[in-house]
């Protein structure tokens, strides 16, 4: 298999005593949208500020195209498209002229058709001064300035924030065509839809450490189940009071049958067996979201105290 675009190994910051995150071990391939999926402090920015050489890492070690983030970081900059989720624009510049000279610092030949048909796609005006731009205008400015280059490499952090519907759309249109054309694209952010539409595997970060890597789909399909049961009889209370099972809901309970909603982590063939005296007529199983396996990982939410901490240097 061919090596990485990013890849991290043990990596791990700290900001004094507080952990901004833990022996992170990445590995994104080539051609692939990867998704870091974390809520607000779980250690997503942290993580791409090492691995755009903006801070030094603790300890562990972080390459992008074989390169040493730290000791390379001028060269990997010239082939990455990078979007922060706290962007900071040259208010009394007007949006061509700015792209234009960002476009001359990086040291690419951008393509005018293309810059063109991207200020188009995301509604911008580029006549008008950064300081009139609304959030969303400021944040189409930080998108088109991540993606005229054609970078090698996306990273994007919240890339629609701030943005309305037909144009987080575009957004993701943009995410999609990428990858199209072989390239790659780190996307990361707490929406959860978004990552589920655009991405083919995620990351969960929580509290700092990566606690699962994996396919989209995989992800999805394996961490639980949800089914409805159409019976003929009512079961009794505390039928399904089995290990790794959740009565969610009944409906219709009557001589005429019922219907119950189940969560099923494990024991699927036990809730069978105590589903057959009650006389099964249909079985369906509903989709699980990716949001419901996020916060499945989360439970009510992250902890508090060093993931505070992130966010105030993040």
């Amino acid at each position: 298999m061919a090596q990485p675009v990013i890849q991290t190994q043990n990596l791990t910051v700290y900001y004094g005593k507080h952990r901004g995150i833990k022996d992170v071990d990445l590995a994104v391939h080539e051609g692939e949208v990867f998704g870091f999926l974390g809520p607000n402090g779980a250690g997503k920015t942290t993580t791409q500020r090492v691995l755009l050489d903006v801070i030094r890492p603790t300890s562990g070690q972080a390459t992008i195209f074989g390169l040493d983030c730290q000791q390379d970081g001028a060269e990997i900059r010239k082939r990455v498209g990078y979007l922060p989720g706290e962007l900071s624009l040259y208010p009394q510049m007007r949006g061509r002229a700015f792209l234009n000279m960002m476009a001359g610092l990086y040291g690419y030949k951008v393509d005018r058709n293309y810059l063109q048909q991207l200020m188009e796609r995301l509604y911008l005006d580029p006549g008008r001064k950064i300081k009139e731009y609304s959030r969303g205008n400021r944040q189409k400015v930080g998108i088109v300035l991540a993606f005229m280059g054609r970078p090698d490499l996306l990273i994007l952090d919240e890339p629609t924030g701030g943005l309305d519907p037909l144009v987080q759309r575009t957004v993701l249109e943009l995410v999609r065509e990428a990858r199209d054309d072989g390239r790659t694209v780190f996307f990361s952010s707490h929406i959860l839809s978004e990552v589920q539409a655009v991405c083919d595997r995620v990351g969960i970060i929580r509290e700092g450490q990566l606690v699962k890597t994996e396919r989209v789909e995989t992800l999805v399909r394996q961490q639980f189940k949800r089914l409805r049961l159409t019976l003929r009889q009512a079961p009794a209370n505390g039928v399904f009071d089995i290990e790794g099972v959740t009565e969610l809901a009944r409906a219709g309970e009557s001589d005429d049958g019922s219907t119950v909603m189940l969560e099923i982590r494990q024991n699927l063939d036990r809730v069978l067996e105590a589903a057959v005296p009650c006389g099964i007529v249909d079985i369906e199983t509903l989709p699980v979201t990716l949001e419901e396996i996020f916060f499945a990982y989360y439970g009510r939410g992250p902890s508090n105290g060093s993931e505070k901490q992130e966010n105030s240097h993040a």
